[in-house]
């Protein structure tokens, strides 16, 4: 039995929803999704999306989720409240629809609290642009670093996590890779802050997984590892490492030199063409669990070492591919 915790986006396990239920009218509710979820062999946690899925009564809620053997890993901020908020939610023009987003961050956090947990993550994909001359640059990023800087100073002992992206919805994301976003946090300075991964984000960020992990290990803290997959144009949500394999295994190999030791979270879309969530899910783990076995042999083995000190690129794809292949 692993020890390792994997969570998971609990949207996904709406796909193909009939299947499940099949007398089912409408969408299927959180907790609906939670039973489903919960018969995913090795799944251990939730993410839970605020205000989305939170009941008024987080803490009764975290207890059902314990009765199916789920805790609660964290919470994420989803900005849908006003459709305000899709002119921003911590820049919006209007300081009072600012206001109303870090007011609801807050409320998120005190949820994600309550629930036990001490991870909030904040995707801020409403904040950016889309047009030339539409942005007055400089205020929007004051705004958006003294927005995040109020919501991480209002519960020092909750950890905030920033998950960068380089659009959608907004054409231009104010956040959209891991260098901006440390640059945000380094202005706002809270030692509660930190970056969120996301593996298909990076991919589409044009970035390398692992050489992005290092930074923000070395600049920040990484406080979550969102891992899934795609063709680096755009927000693909496939399998763990069904077309990146060795980036997701450097990934992993990095992350665990680092002391990484939060949740793998999967963020994968089987809704997207109809999978079963219960069988993705169960793959994902089974491809961690065994690229976490691979990543063990590799981070043990000199000659692997020896050969990334020393740049010799044949040499370590030889070393990788035969731990790949059992060799």
């Amino acid at each position: 039995m692993t020890s390792n915790r994997y969570a998971t986006r609990l949207n996904s396990f709406a796909s193909n929803a009939h299947a499940y239920w099949p007398e089912l009218q409408g969408k299927p509710t959180p907790m609906q999704m939670a039973e489903r979820a919960a018969t995913a062999k090795g799944l251990t946690d939730l993410d839970l999306n605020y205000p989305d899925h939170a009941e008024n009564d987080v803490k009764a809620q975290t207890r059902r989720l314990a009765d199916m053997g789920l805790g609660v890993n964290g919470l994420a901020m989803r900005y849908y409240t006003n459709p305000g908020f899709k002119l921003g939610a911590f820049t919006h023009p209007d300081p009072q629809v600012r206001q109303e987003a870090i007011d609801l961050t807050k409320r998120g956090i005190d949820a994600a609290r309550e629930t036990g947990s001490d991870l909030m993550t904040i995707w801020l994909g409403q904040d950016g642009f889309d047009y030339s001359f539409q942005a007055d640059y400089n205020r929007m990023w004051a705004d958006e670093v003294e927005a995040i800087r109020e919501v991480a100073d209002h519960d020092p002992a909750c950890q905030i996590s920033i998950e960068y992206k380089p659009n959608e919805p907004r054409a231009f994301s104010l956040l959209p890779d891991m260098a901006t976003t440390l640059l945000a946090i380094n202005e706002a300075g809270s030692p509660n802050l930190g970056v969120t991964l996301d593996f298909a984000h990076v991919l589409y960020a044009d970035e390398v997984p692992a050489f992005a992990a290092a930074m923000i290990n070395r600049h920040s803290k990484l406080l979550g590892v969102h891992l899934n997959d795609g063709y680096g144009k755009r927000d693909d949500g496939l399998m763990v490492a069904s077309v990146n394999t060795k980036a997701t295994l450097e990934l992993l190999v990095q992350i665990k030199k680092d002391g990484y030791e939060g949740a793998i979270y999967f963020d994968t879309f089987p809704d997207a063409s109809g999978l079963d969530p219960v069988a993705e899910c169960e793959a994902n783990i089974a491809t961690v669990e065994g690229l976490l076995r691979v990543a063990a042999r590799l981070t043990a083995d000199n000659r692997l070492n020896d050969a990334i000190g020393h740049q010799d690129a044949v040499t370590s794809q030889q070393i990788v591919n035969a731990a790949l292949e059992g060799r």
